[in-house]
């Protein structure tokens, strides 16, 4: 019974878009930028930014991790209000 309660209080995963993004960022912040800038123009066209293909991938990392903090962020919130939601007044 245990683990059918640790199961179903599991936290659901990130969206996929979002979940690339932020791995993208923690692979930047570990190294340096990757060297197919199409793989973050892709990512970011994902998350809803619109990308030049002459955008310096700088500029796009930049624009990349702003759109990753918004939807964390966003999440969070959505979160915070299923929580309050369910409390008793």
């Amino acid at each position: 019974m245990r683990t059918l309660k640790a199961w179903l209080r599991r936290k659901p995963k990130l969206p996929r878009e979002l979940q690339a993004g932020r791995d993208v960022i923690a692979a930047i912040d570990a190294g340096g930028l990757p060297l197919n800038p199409a793989r973050i123009n892709r990512i970011a066209r994902e998350l809803g930014l619109e990308v030049s293909p002459q955008a310096p991938p700088e500029q796009t990392v930049a624009r990349l991790r702003a759109a990753v903090e918004r939807g964390l962020q966003s999440l969070a919130m959505q979160d915070a209000a299923k929580k309050h939601k369910g409390a008793k007044p």
